[in-house]
């Protein structure tokens, strides 16, 4: 048997060592006078050896292998058989002991905390993310707008290269130019730590630019300086601001991160002028303005034949061109094919190139593995390059990745939050992974950046459409034909269509119109062939998906992910034309 000297537990497990009421080392339960003597030293000062073992509710200590060891008892024993007094004596020395090692060691822990303390308030925490506001034209001169919107661009183009760093994109910066708005608000908007602002006066030949980083945690100004040099050297200063702002946001790059931030692209102002005016109309989207930046991408060529950056811009237009109607992609892809091939032979370090040749890859070719390389390839040259990231969404969408393809689409807004294209984008990327809810909210969302942005309105009635609520589709397609220049008449025969005869009865109408058009130029095979499926009409939808395929439609590639042509999956010819799709070309 034993027994807990403070509580009296009898236990009659021998191989237990502590009380399993109170933690107290068990004892022999002999009666004899000599173990009551210890059991009454144990009940009332506890020894070094017992200190140091841990307390258990039960069962055996990790460092006890046998109770029996005499080791253990020894111990044990030798402090019970010393007098009070000097076990006493023990006791104060070691609390005398405890007090000066406190004494000694909390006052260098209470030192080391503050040092440390000091040390992560006086340390900054890297800017990771940062706005450049289009820089103001002080003089308001709008033959000096293009030295402020040059100037700002470049910047952004250099602070893209910094590792590390979420740089907001131009076309959501450049919303806010010519609006009276306060740095801290729009860069809270935008969703950045900090924020640069500038200013440029023009004196005759002369150009004086004050620029100025701020830290919008505690709006404090981390950087700022005032520039005056002649107009031919404003290449010179956007390279010394870039330069400035590079050094205070990364102060310790490697030899390659350094060459990356100082690249320049040409060093022909008037070729860069040209490139951003190329770049200007490109984004707008449309097929005039598509030709207009062909015109300045062409103008920068001329003036530096190895400007690489220019051969991007070229490839970009013409691609986009068949995309928006612009003409055949039989008559335009070429063009743009060879263009960003050249960009790549100039610079094949060049993400923007690599962008380019990914997006005709998947449009033109319909070798979606390919296009996926070209764009990892361009966002590992540049991970800030928000339009590479929204042409890899609609890849990955294409591929049928769709919750890889929203989390890209996302995260090129995180880069460019106030772009049309981009927030319209994974609207079209919620909508084929068949999340109509949220995909109506993002459309819903872009147009209220923009109310005129057209095409929101058509891609909003085909969400609506797959969810099946036709009363708000044809509203917002007829919204669409309106503001796209549609007769009157024809918005007449599709209001009315659908009035008497509902859905079915709208949709022939607007077949019939397509049919129309069709004969007047070019139509996007795609279009025809989801009508005729929604319809029933199995023999004609498959008939305009041949030809959209010989014509090359890109939008071939995302045939099997898009709802209107669910009625025709389970037809053999479906799957057949899916495997001929996804063959590259």
């Amino acid at each position: 048997m034993k027994r807990c000297p403070q509580c009296n537990r009898l236990e009659s497990d021998e191989t237990l060592i502590f009380c399993r009421t109170d933690g107290a080392r068990l004892v022999a339960d002999t009666g004899s006078a000599e173990l009551k003597t210890r059991n009454l030293g144990d009940a009332t000062v506890e020894t070094e050896s017992t200190r140091l073992l841990p307390r258990h509710t039960g069962g055996e200590s990790p460092h006890v292998t046998s109770p029996s060891t005499r080791s253990l008892h020894a111990p044990v024993a030798s402090a019970h058989l010393q007098p009070p007094a000097a076990r006493m004596g023990w006791r104060r020395i070691g609390v005398i002991i405890g007090i000066v090692l406190a004494l000694v060691f909390v006052p260098i822990a209470i030192i080391a905390g503050l040092v440390a303390y000091r040390h992560a308030r006086n340390t900054e925490v890297a800017i990771e993310s940062i706005a450049v506001l289009p820089f103001e034209n002080t003089a308001h001169d709008p033959n000096a707008d293009y030295l402020t919107d040059r100037l700002t661009e470049s910047i952004i183009n250099s602070l893209t290269q910094l590792p590390n760093l979420k740089v907001i994109a131009r076309s959501s910066v450049f919303r806010y130019k010519g609006k009276v708005t306060d740095p801290v608000t729009a860069g809270k908007e935008l969703g950045v730590r900090a924020v640069l602002t500038g200013r440029l006066t023009q004196v005759g030949d002369d150009i004086i630019v004050s620029a100025e980083l701020v830290d919008l945690r505690d709006n404090k100004q981390i950087w700022g300086e005032r520039y005056q040099r002649k107009i031919a050297d404003l290449l010179t200063v956007e390279r010394e601001i870039a330069h400035e702002i590079t050094t205070n946001l990364r102060p310790k790059l490697s030899g390659e991160e350094q060459s990356r931030a100082a690249k320049n692209y040409t060093q022909n102002a008037k070729a860069y002028e040209a490139y951003l005016k190329g770049r200007f109309y490109w984004n707008k989207r449309t097929p005039v303005d598509f030709h207009k930046a062909i015109e300045f991408f062409q103008q920068a060529i001329e003036e530096d034949p190895n400007y690489a950056l220019a051969y991007s811009g070229l490839a970009d237009s013409y691609a986009l061109l068949s995309v928006y109607g612009g003409g055949s992609p039989l008559e335009w892809m070429p063009l743009a094919k060879a263009a960003a091939q050249k960009s790549l032979a100039l610079d094949d370090n060049l993400a923007e190139g690599h962008a380019s040749l990914g997006q005709i890859l998947g449009y033109y070719d319909f070798d979606l593995n390919g296009a996926e390389h070209e764009f990892q390839r361009a966002l590992t040259l540049n991970p800030n390059y928000a339009t590479a990231h929204q042409w890899r969404a609609e890849n990955l969408a294409a591929m049928g990745r769709l919750d890889e393809a929203v989390a890209e689409a996302k995260r090129a807004l995180e880069l460019d939050p106030l772009s049309l294209i981009i927030n319209r984008t994974l609207g079209d990327c919620l909508v084929d992974a068949r999340r109509f809810d949220e995909a109506i909210e993002q459309y819903k969302k872009t147009l209220d950046l923009d109310p005129t942005f057209t095409n929101a309105h058509f891609f909003l009635g085909r969400a609506y459409e797959g969810k099946g609520m036709y009363d708000q589709a044809v509203s917002e397609y007829v919204k669409w034909a309106e503001v796209s220049g549609f007769r009157a008449e024809d918005l007449a025969k599709m209001k009315d269509a659908y009035a008497k005869g509902g859905w079915k009865a709208y949709l022939q109408t607007s077949l019939n119109q397509m049919l129309e058009r069709e004969k007047q130029g070019y139509m996007p095979p795609f279009f025809i062939a989801g009508t005729y499926a929604r319809l029933g009409q199995k023999d004609q939808s498959f008939a305009y998906l041949e030809k959209g395929l010989g014509e090359r439609d890109f939008r071939m590639t995302v045939v099997r992910v898009s709802f209107e042509f669910d009625p025709l999956r389970s037809d053999p010819r479906y799957a057949d034309f899916i495997k001929r799709v996804e063959k590259p070309r």
